[in-house]
């Protein structure tokens, strides 16, 4: 491999970074506040702690990782298929908590859960297109 082609491959792996390090920051900041405000949120969105505190730490180790593979060695094709999949999944999971599926959400929780649903769609979408055109092998 020359080194204007590996210095490409690079190229092409440094937007899929940029939004796993995106996707980091939100999961990170997200945990701490789900975590650190868990009983203020919960009068106010109507979020038990015995959801947002689980779901706080999840987000914690979840966003720590990403920043892992934002960073150092970076991404490889499984672990960001296996991102793209949580993401997936959480989306899924906000929009039925949303809709009143197991808690009962106040009207602020509903716009936080859908809020929070389409911003991880959107991070979700741009890390499949990022890695589309990531060269990984």
């Amino acid at each position: 491999m020359t080194s204007r082609t590996a210095s490409a491959g690079i190229d092409a792996v440094r937007p899929l970074r940029l939004v796993l390090g995106v996707d980091a920051a939100a999961c990170l900041a997200s945990g701490v506040l789900l975590t650190a405000a868990s009983p203020w949120l919960t009068g106010l969105l109507g979020l038990p702690l015995a959801l947002s505190v689980p779901a706080g730490i999840f987000l914690l180790v979840f966003g720590a990782r990403l920043a892992l593979m934002a960073g150092g060695r970076g991404p490889t094709r499984p672990g960001v298929r296996t991102v793209i999949a949580v993401n997936a999944v959480w989306v899924v999971a906000s929009l039925a908590l949303a809709a009143g599926l197991l808690i009962d959400p106040t009207g602020l929780g509903v716009a936080f859960l859908v809020v929070q649903a389409v911003a991880v769609a959107v991070l979700t979408a741009l890390e499949a297109v990022a890695l589309r055109r990531a060269d990984l092998s």
